[in-house]
């Protein structure tokens, strides 16, 4: 079976190719950097991304002066075969300046609209407002937090033995975000939750 990265073309950027780095976790980009052959190889052989630097001119393991590594996990080409995805494991922060990114970012997991309600959720639940219905699911205790839980859940099953798509996909859509206030009354995230199912699988 061919190896993709012999399939590298090196000569369209004069011996160097793009490597977006991208947390195999998050899924967040951490930065940009430029590899050549001996870069690409050393970094299959170790373990350990590594760069040609173009204003030290050699080749420059990240990390090796700060211990910051970034741990290889996977190593992709693109269809054009002059860009590499890396995925890896960050050993710190990836950035010079000390930031998670080179864009300054938080290294955070995100569920896209979920990660938004689950701050607004535990923004009702640091900061009560009185004519909020999530802040006043929090007052009256877990008790009845984890009541609505099973009481959407009832509903879902209802619904799911039925033909009204609409009706299942509210209720699903109920018991998730009571679920979400559930998971925040019990000092948990989202991402406490995916972790024991990344740790099954």
């Amino acid at each position: 079976m061919d190896n993709p990265l012999s399939k590298i073309d090196y000569n369209k950027t004069n011996g160097l190719v793009p490597a977006i780095i991208q947390d195999a976790k998050t899924k967040n980009v951490l930065m940009l950097g430029y590899m050549n052959e001996e870069a690409v190889a050393k970094t299959q052989e170790t373990g350990n991304v590594t760069f040609y630097s173009r204003s030290k001119e050699r080749l420059w393991t990240k990390g090796e002066e700060s211990g910051n590594f970034l741990e290889l996990v996977d190593l992709k080409v693109d269809c054009d075969n002059d860009t590499l995805l890396i995925q890896a494991k960050p050993v710190g922060p990836t950035c010079h300046k000390g930031t998670d990114t080179c864009w300054g970012e938080a290294n955070s997991s995100n569920f896209a609209f979920l990660s938004k309600l689950e701050a607004v959720i535990k923004d009702r639940h640091d900061n009560p407002d009185e004519e909020s219905y999530t802040s006043s699911l929090f007052k009256k205790g877990i008790n009845k937090v984890a009541q609505k839980v099973g009481e959407e859940a009832v509903e879902v099953v209802i619904e799911a033995k039925d033909n009204s798509e609409e009706l299942f996909l509210n209720e699903s859509a109920d018991l998730l975000y009571h679920y979400m206030i559930l998971l925040r009354a019990k000092g948990y995230d989202l991402e406490d939750v995916v972790k024991v199912l990344e740790d099954r699988h």
